[in-house]
Parts: structure tokens; sequence; C-alpha cells
């Protein structure tokens, strides 16, 4: 129902503040007469109106209604361009009630305009709203004077039944958004992260939206409650609502036509267009929403991109890529490094009395073409699922591995260390390849892109356990003499370990009863695996432990180097936080820091994200010697010459092979009878693939590990001199 009121709302909209008033003042008699031709003020007097002491052009002030009080920066003759568009400064045909300008504005044909600050240099150009309330919170989740608690913004990530929700604000990383989502039995950590959230807030109610600097909106329909930074590009969005645009000169972010965005946060250098759907979000920097995507309840972490798809209550991490019509994302934690290709169903709800299921994925989940998923789901880091209908829940936890559908009612198939076995060239590029999209100018959120780092290592040494586990099970069922003849269970496990180390040409299946519900899984190349996840172990420690002379500058580890390594801080099990590895008992450090108010903001929390940052090569340098004693049974100190040796041979091995695999891979694309038979002549098709040599990413690997073999020479020469090397 229309309310007619008599008299102005004085409570309705925030007072002017003094600060805007600063080199400015009243018109003058001459400069009134000008304006009251052309314009309508409910002031008979004009004064609320407040003009820069620099000077104003009444004569650029045209067709307007002036409500409430009016501030208008240095005003001249100056056209204002951005690409095509060009327009003279001024303020023509417009609505305006309680407004401030900068200078060189362009205000034209703003319907209605309502409570904003304006900075210089804007340009707004036919726009039907343009207003502020003055108790909005910008997607901010907190709460102003009076409000009651019903009215907080949550994002309910993770889950549908919202026991994981966390409140947005301005700063808000992946790291923190996972942190308030899975650690939820602590009650007293969840009321702390609220307070923090909320405290740099001031819960007056005498908000202004805001519009940055540099900044161009055009041809938009609505935009309420709105702060929107500096060289900010809005052309005929649809709707923008209870929003924070971050943008700047070197980071600009733009909006696209159609786009609706309701209460939520959008990040630096973000670019949303085309009919895209944002409810209850934060996207984080740099990342493209477009193509008719909804992004619903969910956290988008930086360097993403999704199109054409839905997004339904999830927390994903930096780099994910979602591209096809037909695939949507329900109730998840995607730990980034992902892609989610066309038809893919991730996530469902009817195995559940209640929408309450959700599906965990670690780094670099790749679901094939048309598969689905049933909550409750759990996958480690970088696996590969076939197409198919996942018609049970799945618990795979071999890290880089393939799982295939065999149909309903049967178990499903695991080729686990699959990437290293069959695609090396796919997971070698991986490094580069989220290095080079990578364009986030200031890197709040620290980004491993590693696809060998301590979260997947630890997977790893997981699945060699396990490995041994189901052979020890395999060997009894069997009646393996050796291990009848074993007593306890830890004998048991080492006759099942020397069996894999014994039996090089064995050809055997194991069975995994803990991958699926009712059905289990077989696991294929059991042995392979084996051998590929030691190896993948012995390169990651040589590897860090290269990066940690280079870091320090030793030319050659010695004795006394690796005793000092042996002595840092060790820490075995590692929490992917946002896209940043950090152990799990620094996770718990913080915690008891926020908890104790030691730490009380959250840019005092992403602090600590940094120091943790910084001593990662140290954790990660303790980490390898302790894999490496793990793997030989023993401790660092007593390491034979010849266990050195047998390192040194087996990485250097296993880099050459890492290169010799990726070069073979790639070059099926060149080289299969399939491949080529769209094209008539060889000439056509170097045209349109180029060809083998001019593969960047391999030209690149080629040096590296020419590089990294030269350098792995010298890594142990300090402790037994010259150590041999294998001839290929």
């Amino acid at each position: 129902m229309i309310k007619i009121i008599d008299e102005p709302n004085t409570n309705r909209l925030p007072p002017l503040d003094v600060k805007f008033l600063a080199g400015k003042r009243h018109l003058r008699e001459d400069e009134i007469e000008i304006l009251r031709k052309t314009n309508i003020n409910d002031d008979d007097s004009w004064q609320n109106v407040y003009v820069d002491e620099r000077g104003f052009d009444p004569n650029l002030f045209r067709g307007n209604e002036i409500r409430g009080f009016l501030v208008i920066g240095h005003l001249r003759k100056v056209d204002l361009r951005y690409h095509d568009l060009c327009l003279c400064a001024g303020v023509y045909c417009s609505n305006l009630e309680n407004i401030v300008l900068g200078d060189d504005v362009c205000i034209r044909e703003v319907k209605y305009f309502s409570n904003y600050h304006v900075d210089s240099r804007v340009i707004l150009f036919c726009i039907s709203e343009i207003s502020c309330t003055c108790h909005s919170k910008f997607g901010n989740g907190i709460l102003k004077e009076g409000e009651p608690e019903s009215n907080r913004i949550w994002i309910g990530v993770g889950n549908e039944n919202d026991a994981r929700s966390i409140l947005p604000f301005e700063d808000m990383i992946t790291a923190d958004a996972f942190l308030w989502s899975r650690y939820r039995e602590d009650s007293k950590l969840m009321e702390r992260f609220l307070e923090i959230t909320e405290k740099p807030f001031s819960k007056k109610n005498d908000t202004f939206g805001f519009i940055g600097s540099n900044t161009v909106i055009k041809n938009t329909t609505l935009i309420k409650d709105a702060k929107i930074g500096e060289n900010a590009y809005i052309k005929g969005a649809f709707k923008i609502k209870n929003v924070t645009i971050l943008s700047s000169e070197d980071e600009p972010s733009q909006v696209g036509e159609g786009v609706e965005l309701v209460n939520g946060i959008v990040g630096y250098r973000s670019r949303i267009f085309y009919q895209a759907v944002a409810v209850r979000f934060v996207i984080g920097r740099n990342c493209q929403l477009k193509y008719g995507a909804r992004l619903l309840n969910s956290v988008l972490g930086d360097n993403s991109t999704v199109s054409c798809c839905e997004i339904l209550n999830n927390l994903i991490f930096p780099f994910h890529e979602q591209h096809h019509n037909s695939s949507f994302l329900i109730a998840s934690t995607v730990c980034g490094q992902s892609n989610i290709a066309s038809g893919a169903t991730v996530g469902s709800n009817h195995n559940s009395r209640s929408p309450d299921g959700e599906l965990f994925a670690g780094r670099g989940f790749w679901p094939g073409l048309c598969s689905d998923f049933k909550h409750n789901c759990y996958f480690a880091s970088f696996v590969l699922v076939a197409k198919g209908s996942y018609q049970n829940e799945l618990n795979i936890r071999y890290p880089f591995s393939l799982v295939a559908s065999n149909g309903a009612r049967r178990a499903v198939s695991i080729i686990p260390s699959y990437w290293f076995l069959y695609n090396m060239y796919a997971i070698a590029r991986n490094n580069m390849k989220f290095k080079k999209r990578d364009k986030r100018l200031i890197k709040v959120q620290n980004i491993e892109t590693n696809p060998l780092a301590p979260d997947t290592i630890q997977e790893v040494v997981y699945g060699i356990e396990r490995l041994i586990e189901l052979t020890s099970q395999y060997l009894i069922e069997r009646g393996y003499e050796k291990i009848i003849g074993a007593l306890t269970e830890r004998e048991k496990l080492q006759v099942a370990k020397d069996y894999l180390h014994q039996n090089p040409n064995a050809d055997f299946k194991l069975q995994d009863m803990e991958c699926q519900r009712k059905y289990g899984a077989t696991i294929l190349k059991p042995l392979k695996a084996y051998k590929e996840y030691r190896k993948i172990v012995k390169y990651f420690a040589v590897s860090v432990l290269m990066e940690y002379c280079k870091a320090n500058s030793i030319s050659s580890l010695s004795m006394q180097d690796m005793k000092e390594i042996s002595e840092l801080p060790l820490f075995t099990k590692w929490v992917n936080v946002g896209g940043q590895i950090i152990p799990e008992e620094k996770v718990y450090e913080l915690f008891d820091k926020v908890k104790d108010g030691t730490i009380d903001s959250w840019q005092e929390i992403h602090s600590f994200y940094d120091e943790c940052q910084k001593k990662y090569l140290d954790y990660k340098a303790a980490y390898s010697v302790h894999l490496l004693e793990l793997l030989y049974s023993k401790k660092i100190c007593e390491f034979s010459c010849c266990i050195f040796a047998d390192i040194k041979n087996d990485v250097t091995l296993v880099s050459n092979e890492m290169y010799d695999s990726a070069l073979d891979s790639r070059k099926k694309d060149y080289e299969d009878f399939f491949r080529k038979i769209t094209f008539k002549s060889d000439d056509e098709m170097k045209c349109v693939l180029g060809t083998l040599a001019d593969n960047e990413f391999l030209q690149d690997l080629k040096l590296k590990t020419e590089e990294f073999d030269s350098q792995l020479k010298s890594l142990f020469s300090g402790i037994c001199g010259k150590l041999e090397t294998p001839h290929n």
C-alpha cells in the first residue's frame, strides 16, 4: 500500500556529515536564478545545496529534482570518456535525495537517486534507481541498531540444513569460510568468529551508499544498498542489492547484462555477465560468473570460472572450473583446482530423509561427463571419476586415482596413482597451468598449486599403508605360507610389504569394502600403484630438500644440515585451509588464540596464515626427512651412503620418467590414428594443432628436468661424496 506523507520523514535517511562540507559553499543568488529555470528543489531557499569553492557551473545542472541535501564537487565543462561512451560532466534529468558528489561527475537520467556518496570522475547513465537505506550492511552478515537476529544474512555452505552456515564479510577468503564451516563442534570458536566479524562495523543507522572514483554504471535497473569500489564497470545489470563490489584501478571489477546480485560480496577483478545470478554469496578475487550461472548460498574461491550451471550451498576453493549447462553442484565442499564436466550431478538428497547430505572433495576433483553422486561422498585429492551413475555413497581415499562404475549393485573399480601411471602430462602441467591463471595482484589467500604437497602426500602415505593392509588380507585368504606363519598383525603387514617388493610381476586385484556402501571397490593394478606411490613420496621429499637448500644457500647437504632439519618442528597431519596447506596443529593453535582473545580480528587471522606460509618450507623440509625415515624404517642419522645413493638414483629415474611420460602422453595427440581422421593432411593438422616441438609446457618441463637432475647430483655429496647415477 502506498502511504501519503505530508511532511518529510527525517528519520528515514542519515543527516549530512560535516566532513563532506570541507571546501564547500552555499549557492550565490545568480546561480540559484539559473538553477530555478530548469530544476525543482523542495527547499525554496536552495540552502540545501552546497557547491565546491573551486568552481561550479550551474549550466551543467539541468532538469533535476532535489530533495534533502545535495553536495556537489568541482563541476566544470569537461568530457568523460570510457571506451566508446563520451559524455559531458554535469547532472541532468535526475531525481536527487541526500546525495554527495565528487569532482567532474556525470549523472544523467538517474530516475531515483537517494542517500549516496559518489566519488570523482564517475559516470551514471540511464539508471532507474540507485538508493540506500540508513541500515544497509552492503552484504556483510551484521545487524544494525534495533534489528532482530532474523535479519542477519547467513550463507549455508557445505550442507543444506544450514548447520555449517557462515557470515559473509568484505575481507572473507576461502580459508576463513573453511575454518568457520568445518569445526562446528567448537561452540566457543563459533561465537568468537561471529564477534570478530561484527566488531569493525558500526551499528548506527547512518549508512550512505558509495560509488568509487572512475566507476561507470549505465543502462541498469536497480542498485540498492550497494558499496561499489573504484574503476568498476556496470552495464545493463538488472539488480544489485545489499552488495559490496570490490574494485580498484589495478584490479577493476565488471558486472554485465541481466545480472542479479543480492546479499553478497564480489571480489576484486571479478567479472559477472550475461544473466548470471548470485544470492547470499562471496565471490573471490579474479573470478568469472557468466552465461546464466546461478551461485546461491555459496562461497567461490579466487581464480574460478563458472558458466551456465547451478551452484547451491557450496564452499569452493580457488581454481574451480565449471562451464557446462547441464551440470550442477549442491551441498559440497570442493578444495579447488577442480573441473566439473557437463551433465555431472554432484550431490543428491534422495538417499536421506532430510536435506542434510554433503560431499567433500580434495584438490583436483574431476568428475566425468554425466556422472552423478549421492550424498554423502568423500574424495581424496586429484581423483578422476569416469562417467557413470554412482548410486551408492563413495569413500575414495586413494589420491591421484581413477574411479569407474561397473553398473548398479556392483563394486566400483579404482586404479590408484592413475595420473602418474597413464596421464603424466596432465598432472605435471597442473602447477604451471594454475600459476599462469592466477591474475591476482594482491594475494590474500595463499594457494598451493603443486599437486605434490603435504596434503596430497599424507594421502599417498595412507594409500601405501592401505595397499599393504589389503595385500595382507589377500594373502591370508589365499593361504600364503609366510603370512600364515606370522604371529602379530605387524608381522603380517611386513610379510605383505615384502611380497609387494619381491614379486614385481605379480598380477592380482584387491577388494576394499570401505570405498563404496554395500559393494565396495576392486583395486586394479595395486602393485604398480604401490610402487608409484613410493616413488612419489621419494620425489616429493627430495624436491623439498632441494628447495630448502636453494632458499638457504646450501650447495650440498651435510649431516649437520640434516640434523638441523630434523630438529625443525615436525608436523605429520596437514589441512587444506582454503587452498593453503597448514599443519593441523597450527590450525588448533590459531583456534586457541582466537578463543582467548590473543587474535581479535580477521586481519590478525590472515596474518597468522601468512606466518604459517613463511615457515611452510621449514615445515615441509622436516616432513620430508620424516617421510624418508618412514620409507627406509630408520632415522636419517643412520642412513648409509648406499641409502642416499639409492634415493638419488630412484629420484633421478622418477624425474626423467615424469618428463618422458608427459611427452608420451602428449605425443598420442599427434600420432594416434583417430586423432588424424578429421584432417585431410598432416599440414592441415599442423596448422590446427601445432606441433609437439612447439609445446611451451613440454619445453619448459624439459629445461626444469635437466636443472633438477643437475642439482640432484650434488644434493647429498656433502654427506657421501660423489654418488653414482644410473645410466639411461
